[in-house]
């Protein structure tokens, strides 16, 4: 059954920071290729992930692979600063920056674009949300916007039928995008401080995760694991399998 199409797809290279929207990319068995790949340690904490509860000002540093999707090794990981300056990923200038923003050691750690394990991904291979749902948030919230970046979705779907959450009643069941790639839905998102940092200029309101946690019991997106992997694009067909 034809249930929308999607809208947009994101990528975040490296946790935490901003992601890229991309024309199209590959389904890994982890998810989108190159999604979390990179990522800053905390060295302060034992080498945990630098994220943005500790730094909320990442993200305002987007990040973008620039070259073609290998399977031996990744392309270059671009990050554009706040103030519009161009790093590799690693440049110790950049990684200066950062710990001297954060005040905090950093160092850098880089998966196998073959495999990504859970951890830098959060909970599952891919988390999606729909148009519908994200308008009737807007409504519940009583702001004027609600930036879909806030929840850093990989699939953003645009629904033929404006129903919304109707996402959450797919819960163990699958979609096919395209012709190709089939993903089975496992979980609702649980929603943390996160969204409440705006990704432009990193100021928080509190106000929006209250909202999440009265009106949806603090729900907000759908967890998905790759069932059979491919290629996506924009506007590809989404179809819900019986």
């Amino acid at each position: 059954m034809l249930v929308g199409h999607i809208k947009e797809i994101v990528r975040h290279p490296v946790k935490s920071f901003r992601g890229e929207s991309v024309q199209q990319t590959k389904i890994m068995e982890y998810g989108l290729y190159g999604d979390r790949s990179h990522a800053y340690l905390d060295d302060t904490k034992n080498q945990n992930f630098l994220t943005i509860t500790h730094f909320p000002e990442m993200v305002r540093y987007k990040a973008g692979l620039v070259g073609e999707e290998l399977m031996e090794e990744y392309p270059k990981v671009k990050v554009t600063t706040p103030e519009g300056r161009f790093f590799d990923w690693k440049d110790q200038e950049l990684i200066e920056e950062i710990e001297s923003k954060s005040n905090r050691k950093v160092s850098t750690i880089e998966y196998s674009p073959t495999y990504v394990p859970i951890g830098p991904i959060a909970v599952e291979n891919i988390l999606l949300t729909t148009d519908a749902s994200l308008d009737k948030l807007k409504e519940l919230w009583g702001k004027d916007e609600v930036d879909s970046r806030r929840f850093r979705p990989n699939l953003f779907i645009s629904l033929k039928d404006k129903a919304p959450f109707i996402e959450e009643e797919w819960i163990g069941r699958r979609i096919r995008i395209g012709t190709d790639v089939e993903i089975e839905f496992v979980g609702h998102c649980k929603r943390c401080m996160i969204i409440t940092v705006n990704p432009d200029n990193a100021e928080r309101d509190s106000s929006l995760h209250r909202t999440v946690i009265k009106e949806r019991n603090n729900n907000f997106g759908v967890y998905a694991s790759v069932i059979k992997t491919g290629n996506i694009q924009v506007d590809d067909e989404v179809h819900l399998l019986e």
